[in-house]
Order: C-alpha cells, then sequence, then structure tokens
C-alpha cells in the first residue's frame, strides 16, 4: 500500500473539505509538505517526486483562491479540479521521462534494479494507468458537478479513480516480469530488475 502514501494529501484534501474547502486545501498542503520533509528527513531522494511537489504547488494555489475567496463557484468543481490536476502530474511524468510511480517503487525495489529497463517500462505502464484514471475521474466529476448530481456518485466515481489503478498495479508488475522472462529466457527477479 505504499502506492496510497503519495495521495495521503489528497485524501485528507477529500474528507477535510466537508468543514470547508479552504480547510481541506490548507489541510493538503500542510500534509504534504510535512510527508516531503519526512521523506528528505529519512534520507530518501527528492528526484522522481512530481507527484509531491505537484501536490504541493496544488494546495498552496488552491489554499490562496479558497481563502481569498470562500464562497467562489470553483468551490463546486474542487473534486474535478484534483483529479485533473492529478492527471496533468502523471502524464507530464511520463512526457519527462520521470512516471511519478518510480519515486514509490524505489522504496520497495533495491537500487540495482531502479535502472533496468524492465524496472523503467513497468513504471511508465503504471503511471499511464494511474493518469488515464485520474483523467476519466476528472471528466465524471465534471459531469457530477455540472449537473449537480448527488453527492454518492461523487464519492463512488472517486472511491473506483483510485481502486482500480491500485488493482492494476497490484497485478501488473508479476505479469510484466513474467512475460519478460518468456520473451528473452532471462530470469526477472520480484522486483522489476534482471536476475543473473
Amino acid at each position: 500500500m505504499n502506492y496510497l502514501r503519495g495521495f495521503i494529501p489528497w485524501l485528507v484534501f477529500a474528507g477535510v473539505s466537508s468543514a470547508g474547502w479552504q480547510w481541506g486545501a490548507l489541510a493538503g498542503l500542510a500534509i504534504s509538505v510535512a510527508l516531503l520533509i519526512a521523506d528528505r528527513a529519512a534520507g530518501l531522494s527528492l528526484d522522481y517526486r512530481l507527484l509531491e511537489y505537484g501536490t504541493i504547488v496544488f494546495f498552496a494555489a488552491l489554499s490562496v483562491l479558497a481563502f481569498a475567496r470562500p464562497d467562489s463557484g470553483i468551490k463546486l468543481y474542487s473534486s474535478t479540479l484534483s483529479m485533473g490536476w492529478l492527471a496533468l502530474i502523471a502524464w507530464v511524468s511520463i512526457v519527462v521521462q520521470r512516471p511519478f510511480t518510480m519515486a514509490i517503487a524505489r522504496r520497495m525495489a533495491p537500487p540495482e534494479v531502479w535502472h533496468t529497463p524492465l524496472f523503467r517500462r513497468i513504471n511508465v505502464v503504471l503511471t499511464a494507468a494511474w493518469a488515464l484514471s485520474f483523467t476519466l475521474t476528472a471528466i465524471a466529476q465534471a459531469v457530477v458537478s455540472a449537473y449537480e448530481l448527488n453527492v454518492v456518485f461523487s464519492i463512488v466515481i472517486q472511491i473506483a479513480g483510485f481502486v482500480l489503478p491500485i488493482r492494476f498495479t497490484a497485478a501488473y508488475p508479476e505479469r510484466a516480469r513474467a512475460r519478460f522472462q518468456q520473451e528473452s529466457g532471462v530470469r526477472a527477479d520480484a522486483r522489476g530488475g534482471l536476475a543473473s
């Protein structure tokens, strides 16, 4: 469940926003900064942290807007904006060749596999799956907001937007390693690298 750690600020935002979207945005900002500081204090590299940096930028901007204009119509679209921003972070991380899942995967895999083509390929595919899910969720949330549908629809969409890529993330790496082994005859270790 290391994949959920990067989304804690977004989950906090969703939960705290019921007390006011400005407080949700501020809580998301505080948590995202605290997590990045904790990672740095733990000696973790801040490379490949586009998700974390993008999260801080989003919640800083949203906090300023929400406190300056708490009655803004943007409030109705805050779920759409948050999922759209996550989609943008994910797509950009692929374009700049730093898939956001790479930082998460590096927590679980040994350094010797970080630069293998298989490890990189797995993370590009995982990031693309998350990006697609975020994109579709943002579109669905926009429809819910535009038609002012019941909040239950928004909650179900939000949950699906995370559960589906989580399930894919849990299953895909093993399938990719098995396919690589079958096609190349080289044994891939369980963490995405190549075994000798």
